[in-house]
């Protein structure tokens, strides 16, 4: 399966620590070079259409959201699923055995392999394929975009929603309740900044280049009737989607198996 990694230019320790993670993995991965603000003032939509979401974006939340466009852009365009990595992303040993039992699946368009320490609300377990690790269909999740199984119609979707109107990149993800979503559990990734959390060690330091160091993490700009009416909009189908699978299904959070993780 082909290996996304989206990684800004400047940002060369998190590239050279993704390489060295692939190497250990027998993966293959393909750069992404990851927008930059710099990039938003050659991009055709309209200063206004960024206003489309529910609070004013960030420049740096504009550019993630267009960097992970171009990878959803070219598995739309192609046959097969991908994996698509942030360059903070830290994989279980378990991922090579199941990208190799989810290159021939179907029936599924989007696949989340991480944990970001927050409850997701899911199905029941089913087989994946592979020992010990279950899929689980995928109701409602909150965040997360650093590690994600996308099949080309999943791409499909995301390209047409976000050709609709802006999000954050993992909130496109997340509302897309028409995209048939599961989970990988045990989760098989983490960011390198939740390690602390599930008792993994750090193999390198990192520090968000979406929230500001010492900085607000949004826009200060306050946020219109019509982006307030949009985020009433969007908790409310969070809210429909709890009450329709109040049975049969589980508001967890699901956590990684720190011995999967050999960061060697």
């Amino acid at each position: 399966m082909q290996v996304f990694v989206i990684n800004l230019d400047s940002a060369a320790e998190r590239m050279a620590f993704q390489t060295a993670q692939a190497a250990r993995l027998g993966l293959t991965l393909t750069h992404v070079p990851a927008c930059t603000v710099a990039d938003l003032a050659r991009d055709p939509r309209p200063a206004r259409w960024w206003d489309g979401w529910e609070r004013p974006l960030r420049d740096v939340e504009k550019a993630c959201l267009l960097s992970h466009r171009r990878v959803w852009d070219r598995i739309a365009s192609g046959t097969a699923p991908a994996l698509v990595l942030e360059d903070d992303a830290l994989l279980s040993d378990q991922v090579p055995a199941f990208l190799s039992a989810m290159s021939a699946r179907d029936g599924i368009e989007h696949l989340s392999l991480e944990t970001r320490g927050r409850k997701k609300l899911l199905g029941p377990a089913t087989e994946s394929g592979v020992p010990g690790i279950a899929l689980r269909r995928l109701i409602l999740d909150r965040s997360g975009a650093a590690a994600y199984i996308l099949w080309p119609a999943g791409a499909a979707r995301l390209v047409a929603r976000t050709d609709r109107a802006p999000a954050l990149a993992d909130a496109a993800i997340c509302a897309a309740f028409d995209m048939a979503r599961y989970q990988s559990d045990p989760p098989l990734a983490i960011q390198i900044d939740m390690c602390d959390r599930y008792d993994i060690p750090a193999p390198i330091e990192t520090r968000s280049t979406i929230l500001p160091a010492g900085g607000h993490g949004t826009d200060q700009r306050r946020a219109t009737a019509a982006q307030k009416l949009r985020r009433l909009r969007a908790q409310s189908a969070m809210g429909w989607q709890q009450l329709v699978h109040a049975t049969g299904a589980e508001r967890v959070e699901i956590r990684p198996e720190p011995k999967q993780f050999n960061i060697e």
